[in-house]
């Protein structure tokens, strides 16, 4: 038996132990009074919130059971009945029962049935209405029910934190409910404790378990894309074990723009989140909602609560996955011919005294194939791609859940296991994960909460990646992989990737592990008051060998001749290190509620302390190279470094929420954090926030809105957060380096240990802090069907560190000052629209944002990033892009001669770039880096969206998750674009016939879209300009599943509570604008993007 958080609006539904007579209770309310009952007796009162005002004042003086309900139900038009400890209570409604039914008119039929989740928990409580009559029931402790209706009725069910249905009434039916995460009576994780969502005064974006759950994904990260408005998440490949970079409402600082993640309240890291045991993610986005982190939350906040057991559950389930992945794109490369073609034009253009063959004759050309067919080891023709890589790479998940709950302890427990392997050289992933999470209760006065959880991850890797700025697939096809007598061959000298991806080359292996504990008690001493006393302790350590094996290689004619080594040496790094962090809060919350006014009040305190230990040690020349073991390297050749750090904050925080009459609401929250990051003068400072609500549907000139507004509500937010993430740890003191130096004493040459110090301490330095405000409106109409938010918002981040230019002579590296300011500009946008037609659900769901991060007065600071290829300066996006303007390709020799140039080897078919200033702030004739770079296109993405449909019908159930970019510029490579990198490499298939060629017509070139081919020049005409920008946005179908529920009386012939079985794809299909063979986010070096077909099975006993 299922409850959610819901539940908790609807029922007060605990027991306990035996029952003490007489009681006696003064003037206390309805749900006092059931609370007081079932701490003597055990009875729990099971009831629809809608029928019975808890908060009605009774006198209770029973010295029975049954008289004591009878006084707390009086006058509240309601029925009870016993069921096991339950005491079921309906709205006393006419021709209910049997008696009643001679005063009906019309034909009537006995209806009974059950309710249940679609987990195929019984939903207890439930209303059933028969539509248009005063005629219903709730269900009981089994989600069943039984009603007289007439004979055409039409039945409605409803239930809070489900969406209500209307079915024809049937003598025996099955109602699936589905969970509502647009209800406006969700309750929402915030920052230290919860609300319902129709009192948020904040921008707040919540993902539910259902909505994680569809997205099949190992990591908690990826499977956020496209999920809320706002929330960017980046892959930069697909490899086992990655993870996605998450950025909220665009770039807030130029040192670090990751959000801060909570984990069940106290810091965590989101990768050690099994996606299996969330229940809810929050997504703070402004600066009401994320101010009470105060020092941390510059970024925004995402807060992550985990499942755990209600009272009565008892179920376990197992579920099974496993998916074949293959890459979403591979670039091709041209066969040997195409290459020796390709390749003599790259000499003949770079040296045309030389001829058109000066690195293959034309009769070797011409009878390639005959030469190959007679000689293969000389003559190759090899697609390295289909060499190196594996066709698909396997992944599985198996994942088990137990949650149990009585009277006093509630437990879930959860186990994960998932494997993942690489598309090349036995690269693997593997990872372990469990949570324990425990409820205690021990009275009415005290709770406690025990977790425990813990992730392993362990992979095995080459040392070598194919993938880089030197693609292996790129390899010349003139060059055999392997020789005809099964050898590996020799490659030019020994690169034959194979050979670096095999076993005998060595391994990369690493064994990460954590550990977390949560403790909290919670006091109640009197109603209304929450004091919670938390500790959370989280260890790590961490482990990684890399293994370099001496092997050699040889040539064709002397098999048994070592002609060179791969790996010169045996060599042995290892990586050990270990960090733990404690977490202690005390928190204290008051809600309070008399006549229109509801109020809540939090107060807090926080201590966090962080410590990082790291040792390595490496050793070479091993003689043994069997047994990597650092001990057995020769002494001279050991070598052992380590480093520590550690840091803490402290804080005092509150917050005060008052509404009145549900209809104004008004939000003030305060906190003071102290960091040791600062000096002791700049250590404290404070973060305010304040936001507003108006709940416009309320008002009384919105009556005749009511039939088909839910909610109209207008929302506004101003606060200050800070940022304490600066990157050192220590950035106000001075710091030392030691050194080894060679000494001349007495004509001989001595080692000596020396020390200096290199960083400028600059002690006032301080917070970066965030100013923001936001307004919004959220509209909710024709009983939740259809809703709608907007936001539009404005953040200043200033107090920069940035690093300011001192004299070279002063001996000490560019210090680090608060001297820069920059500021987002944008808007998100979700709606979304549900509804049932008869047995069939259904549901879409919408998200679009945009955000500008411009730089402001940075103190004449520049900084260029990405070989200096992008640049952040005042005025400019974060990152911009940063090169030449690009006026196309040379076509004519004239064109060449009258015009300034980069270098003087330009020729026909290079690049032909804009003269756009010099020293005197004018065109001077030649192009230079210094005066001719211009920022160009963002590097940022814009407009990012979500889409995500569900739709269930009979146990069947499908959904589709549409993520993308609507505008984000990127560049084309030379691995895209060019070839015979390093006088050797390929060629990609996707520029033949499309460059720039001494060979083509006038007409050909001048429909060219790449410049020709050169060697020699190729550094100029691959200089950063917006000849080679291109706007990567795309369309991605994330993730589509189809399920089906088989039905329980078949499973449960086997003890099944249910079954379900799926099949599912990630990353199906995509609509972009890259070249040919590559991904919109795997550009160039990096790890594909996989797609993953998938079937699994879940089951529920």
């Amino acid at each position: 038996m299922k409850f959610t958080l819901s539940t908790m609006l609807l029922f007060v539904a605990l027991s306990v132990q035996a029952a003490s007579f007489p009681l006696r209770l003064k003037n206390v309310a309805v749900k006092k009074a059931m609370e007081e009952l079932r701490q003597e007796t055990g009875y729990s009162f099971i009831f629809a919130a809608s029928e019975m005002n808890v908060n009605k004042k009774v006198s209770i003086d029973a010295t029975s059971l049954k008289e004591a309900v009878e006084q707390i139900l009086n006058g509240q038009n309601v029925t009870y009945e016993f069921k096991g400890k339950n005491i079921i209570v309906t709205r006393k409604i006419a021709n209910r029962s049997v008696q009643n039914r001679s005063n009906v008119q019309s034909h009537v039929r006995h209806v009974t049935g059950t309710v249940t989740d679609r987990n195929g928990d019984p939903v207890v409580g439930a209303t059933i209405k028969e539509k248009g009559k005063n005629n219903g029931t709730v269900t009981g402790i089994d989600g069943d029910f039984s009603l007289d209706v007439s004979d055409d009725a039409v039945l409605e069910v409803s239930y809070i934190g489900f969406v209500s249905q209307s079915l024809p009434a049937k003598g025996k039916m099955k109602i699936l409910m589905s969970e509502d995460t647009e209800s406006l009576n969700e309750v929402v994780v915030v920052g230290y404790g919860t609300m319902k969502k129709k009192d948020l005064t904040g921008a707040i974006g919540t993902i539910g378990e259902q909505a994680i759950a569809e997205r099949h994904s190992t990591n908690l990260s990826t499977a956020l894309q496209g999920a809320v408005a706002g929330l960017s998440v980046t892959r930069d490949g697909n490899a086992p074990g990655s993870t996605g970079t998450l950025r909220l409402r665009g770039v807030t600082t130029i040192s670090t723009s990751d959000p801060l993640v909570i984990i069940d309240g106290v810091p965590g890291d989101m990768s050690m989140v099994n996606p299996d045991d969330v229940e809810q993610i929050s997504v703070l986005k402004d600066a009401a909602s994320a101010a009470i982190y105060g020092s941390r939350a510059a970024a925004g906040v995402i807060l992550i609560q985990t499942k755990r057991a209600k009272k009565g559950d008892f179920r376990i389930s197992y579920n099974f996955e496993y998916a074949s992945q293959r890459p979403t794109a591979t670039p091709e490369f041209v066969d040997a011919v195409q290459f020796m073609k390709m390749a003599n034009e790259v000499r003949y253009n770079d040296n045309q005294s030389g001829g058109r063959n000066q690195s293959y004759s034309q009769d070797v050309i011409d009878n390639y194939a005959s030469l190959r067919a007679q000689n293969p080891d000389e003559y190759g023709d090899t697609n390295w791609y289909d060499e190196i890589f594996n066709s698909s790479a396997p992944r599985q998940t198996h994942s088990v859940n137990l949650l149990a709950g009585s009277d006093r302890i509630s437990t879930k427990v959860s186990l994960r296991y998932d494997k993942e392997e690489g598309l090349y050289g036995n690269l693997n992933n593997e990872n372990y994960a469990a949570r324990v999470n425990n409820d205690f209760h021990f009275s009415k006065f005290i709770d406690a909460h025990v977790d425990i959880n813990f992730k392993k991850s362990k992979s095995s890797n080459p040392n070598f990646s194919p993938y880089g700025y030197n693609l292996s697939a790129a390899l010349p096809p003139v060059y055999p992989a392997r020789w005809s007598d099964g050898r590996l061959a020799d490659v030019k000298d020994g690169n034959n990737p194979l050979a670096w991806l095999s076993y005998d080359a060595g391994r990369n292996r690493s064994d990460n592990n954590h550990i977390g504990f949560k403790g909290e008690i919670d006091i109640m001493p009197v109603e209304g008051l929450k004091i919670s006393i938390i500790a959370a302790p989280n260890f790590e350590w961490n482990h990684r060998k890399t293994f370099n094996k001496k092997i050699g290689y040889t040539h064709l004619e002397s098999p048994n001749i070592i002609a060179g080594y791969y790996n010169a040496t045996t060599s042995l790094t290892e990586y050990r290190n270990k960090n733990n962090d404690f977490t202690t809060q005390i928190l204290a919350n008051y809600t309070k509620s008399f006549g229109k006014h509801d109020v809540n009040l939090l107060a807090g305190y926080e201590n966090y302390h962080y410590k990082y230990d790291n040792t390595s040690g490496s050793g070479d020349h091993f003689e043994l190279t069997s047994f990597p073991y650092l001990d057995l390297a020769p002494s001279d050749y050991q070598s052992v470094t380590g480093n520590a750090q550690e840091y803490a904050y402290r804080s005092f925080f509150g917050r005060v929420n008052y509404a009145y009459a549900n209809k104004y609401l008004i939000e003030a929250n305060i906190r003071r954090d102290g960091s040791s990051r600062f000096s002791k003068d700049n250590r404290w400072a404070t973060f305010p926030s304040v936001s507003v609500g108006w709940v416009i549907s309320e008002e009384k000139f919105m009556k005749e809105t009511h039939s088909w507004l839910d909610q109209l509500k207008l929302r506004a937010s101003w606060g200050k957060l800070g940022n304490e993430r600066i990157g050192s740890y220590y950035p106000y003191q001075a710091s030392i380096d030691f050194s080894q130096i060679a000494l001349i004493n007495g004509g001989q040459t001595t080692s000596a240990t020396s020390a200096s110090q290199t960083t400028y301490a600059v002690r006032d330095i301080t917070w970066e802090t965030t100013s923001s405000w936001d307004a919004g409106v959220d509209i909710v109409v024709l009983n939740s069907r259809l809703n709608f938010t907007f936001d539009i918002y404005r953040k200043k981040t200033s107090d920069m560190l940035l690093p300011v230019q001192i004299p070279m002579f002063l001996g000490y590296n560019n210090p680090d000052v608060n001297a820069g300011d920059m500021h987002t500009n944008g808007w998100d946008m979700e709606m979304g629209w549900r509804d049932q037609i008869g047995d069939f659900q259904y549901s879409a769901k919408l998200n679009l944002s945009n955000a500008v991060s411009k730089m402001g007065n940075l103190n004449g600071t520049v900084t260029y990033t990405d070989n200096g290829n992008r640049i952040t300066r005042e005025g400019t996006e974060y990152q911009q892009f940063y090169g030449y303007h690009c006026l196309g390709i040379y076509q004519t020799q004239d064109d060449v001669d009258n015009s300034a140039k980069l270098n003087n080897n330009i020729k026909v078919g290079d690049l032909w770039y804009e003269d756009i200033s010099g020293p005197d702030g004018v065109p001077d004739g030649k192009i230079s880096a210094e005066y001719d770079r211009i920022p160009l296109k963002s590097s940022l993405p814009h407009f990012i969206y979500g889409l995500t449909l569900n739709a269930n019908w009979k146990g069947f159930d499908a959904s589709a998750v549409i993520q993308g970019v609507g505008s984000q510029w990127a560049r084309i490579t030379e691995n895209m674009a060019t070839g015979y990198k390093d006088q050797w490499y390929s060629f990609p298939k996707n520029i033949v016939g499309k460059y720039w060629s001494a060979d083509n017509n006038e007409e050909q070139n001048a429909a060219a879209i790449y410049p020709r081919l050169t060697n020699s020049n190729v550094a100029s005409n691959f200089a950063m300009s917006d000849f080679w920008l291109f706007n990567n946005h795309y369309l991605r179908l994330k993730n589509i599943t189809i399920g089906y529920t088989l039905p329980s009386v078949i499973t449960k012939k086997f003890f099944v509570d249910r079954l379900r079985v799926y099949v599912s794809a990630n990353d199906l299909f995509c609509i972009n604008n890259c070249p040919s063979g590559w991904d919109p986010e795997s550009l160039d070096t990096y790890y594909p993007i996989m797609r993953s077909l998938m079937v699994g099975v879940n089951v529920n006993f």
